[in-house]
């Protein structure tokens, strides 16, 4: 049978039809998808997902400008540290931040009969870390690129110059960071502004901005009570007071005295060898005598002389017999507080029982071992004073026998 040709004209004409649908239908799926991809991907980055062409990289270094005025670039997240120089670790204690340390200087890993460092005596466990150098800031370079720390922080109490070229020499030797600072002390305002802008560097570098904070306000609060309780005082009721046998790179005897030793300062108490103009001073045995304190404290790290240092002074040298203080039997022991520089919550403790014997009424509610121990815990983590005492037969915060 024929087929018209008007039939296959209809028949082509639908075939084409058919064709465009479906070509539309296709597109119109297609771009359905793309819109709801695109709401889609709108919507998941107003939910704060972030798209690959939004991405943005965190930095992983900051710039930190040290305490002697380096600019240093340091990781932004430390995670492991070593600490060269006299007092360095301690602060790192104080910021609860020992588990960072990756190696110790000689001293720490020394054993001694006596330990005279609360932060050692709360982390024995640093004795047994991997060794960075010799003591006193004597660095090997090679011990520590060995170890591997992100950043080496190190106390120097040298003039800023010297202290920046020597960190800047450490630096170059093992290319790694180097953030170096002064120790400071609580002898001045000026000593004291260093040291608080010390541990605040410190606390920037290792992340513990917040405990930084509440170490300095802890100090802070410490002074101010001692001062509050003995403000009233008036000049002529102060008690005249002499320390003696104070540790200085070892033990001492009777004639090795602080002018500025800080618990005196702080109870305001009269100090007969304040006014010498020097951190520590040895005076003579004549002088002691003519000053004839009232009352005398001996750091009891005399001891460690091995012929009982200060105290067997007190008791034997002739050219003593006629003080007063030792004829009043107002001769007490505070315990050591300069051992590898100041463990500050020696001092701050001495504060409190030296306090107490001179002015018990404006301390009757400080018992000075049970404040020790707050006070040690505060800055250590541990109630070790009992602990640092008994390396000192427990001399400390007694009054002695003569």
């Amino acid at each position: 049978m024929k087929i018209s040709p008007h039939i296959k004209l209809e028949k082509l004409i639908f075939i084409g039809v058919l064709i465009v649908a479906l070509i539309a239908s296709s597109g119109c799926t297609d771009n359905t998808t793309s819109s709801e991809d695109a709401n889609s991907t709108v919507q998941a980055d107003s939910e704060g997902i972030t798209t690959g062409a939004d991405e943005s990289v965190e930095s992983t270094e900051i710039t930190i400008t040290d305490g002697f005025g380096r600019e240093v670039t340091i990781p932004s997240n430390v995670e492991s540290v070593v600490c060269s120089g006299a007092g360095c670790l301690r602060y790192l204690v104080y910021l609860q931040a020992q588990d960072l340390i990756v190696g110790v200087d000689s001293l720490e890993t020394k054993e001694s009969e006596i330990e005279g460092r609360p932060y050692t005596l709360a982390n024995p466990q640093l004795k047994d870390y991997p060794l960075i150098g010799e003591f006193r800031g004597n660095d090997d370079p090679e011990k520590i690129i060995a170890i591997g720390p992100q950043i080496i922080l190190k106390t120097d109490s040298n003039d800023p110059s010297t202290a920046a070229a020597t960190a800047d020499e450490l630096q170059e030797k093992t290319g790694i960071p180097v953030i170096a600072f002064p120790y400071g002390s609580t002898r001045s305002e000026e000593d004291k502004a260093d040291m608080y802008s010390s541990i605040r560097l410190m606390g920037e570098v290792v992340g513990k901005e917040e405990r930084a904070e509440e170490v300095i306000s802890y100090f802070e609060a410490i002074m101010e009570d001692l001062d509050n309780r003995t403000a009233d005082i008036s000049e002529s009721e102060q008690k005249t007071v002499y320390v003696g046998g104070v540790s200085s790179a070892g033990a001492h005897g009777i004639i090795s005295t602080e002018p500025a030793y800080a618990p005196f300062l702080w109870v305001h108490a009269n100090n007969v060898a304040s006014g010498i103009g020097v951190d520590h001073a040895d005076v003579s045995k004549e002088k002691l005598v003519e000053w004839d304190p009232e009352y005398i404290f001996v750091d009891v790290g005399t001891i460690q002389l091995g012929d009982g240092g200060a105290i067997n002074e007190l008791k034997t040298d002739p050219s003593l017999a006629g003080l007063s203080a030792v004829e009043n039997g107002n001769v007490y022991g505070v315990v050591p507080y300069n051992y590898y520089t100041t463990n500050h919550e020696s001092v701050l403790s001495n504060a409190y029982f030296v306090g107490k014997v001179l002015y018990p009424d404006q301390f009757e509610d400080i018992d000075p071992e049970t404040k020790a121990e707050e006070i040690f815990t505060f800055f250590v983590g541990k109630p070790v004073f009992s602990d640092l005492n008994a390396q000192y037969d427990d001399l400390g915060f007694t009054q002695l026998s003569l």
